[in-house]
């Protein structure tokens, strides 16, 4: 037990001190200008872009659309409601906060400050998650959706807002619930594929008439 405990103190201190490293330049305009674009991974921009998907998929008539745009918002909901447990049960003071004040909290804790909100990155969970389930209708996508991810994952420690740690544990909690998510959907989705198929062209029409 006291080799485990030791060892983990040191992956803690490594990677603390790797992540300060990267947030020294967090100042600088085009980090912030990274961080800010990185807001795409944000709650609201990754439902909005879902929703989005569903509505192009049923303009255009594409029932691999429709099916990609609610397969993520059903994996982006679960992928969020396991990170908002993990982060209303663990206290981790961001790298920022942490650099200003010269210490930091990372313990088991109930707190909704913000700055003490690290531990796991949401937007790392949100994007893996909801680029995990575009990849899986729409051809094409995967590509895409994988490199703004790992943008969108990158732009967290330079700007101090995660330590590298809250990204891999993000990316875990998103890559899981997609999973799971797509396991039940997959067996949803042929009848859902069917009923929208057959009703989305007459509520085009009906709209356009």
């Amino acid at each position: 037990m006291g080799k485990t405990r030791k060892a983990a103190k040191a992956v803690e201190k490594a990677d603390r001190k790797a992540t300060h490293k990267a947030a020294e330049h967090r100042n600088e305009p085009v980090v912030k200008a990274a961080g800010f674009l990185a807001e795409i991974g944000d709650q609201p921009q990754l439902v909005a872009t879902s929703i989005g998907t569903v509505v192009i998929g049923l303009i255009a008539r594409r029932p691999d659309v429709i099916r990609g745009g609610v397969r993520m918002l059903a994996a982006h909901a679960a992928a969020t409601f396991v990170k908002s447990a993990i982060k209303a049960s663990i206290d981790r003071t961001r790298p920022e906060k942490a650099i200003e004040d010269g210490g930091g909290r990372f313990e088991p804790g109930h707190t909704h400050d913000h700055d003490q909100n690290s531990f796991p990155s949401g937007h790392t969970a949100g994007a893996v998650a909801v680029a995990r389930a575009v990849s899986r209708d729409i051809d094409g996508a995967g590509g895409p959706a994988a490199l703004i991810t790992g943008a969108i994952a990158a732009a967290q420690p330079a700007n101090g807002k995660h330590y590298l740690s809250d990204l891999v544990v993000g990316a875990a909690v998103g890559w899981i619930a997609e999973a799971l998510v797509s396991a039940v959907f997959d067996r949803l989705a042929p009848v859902v594929e069917g009923a929208v198929a057959k009703e989305a062209p007459l509520l085009i029409e009906h709209r356009a008439g």
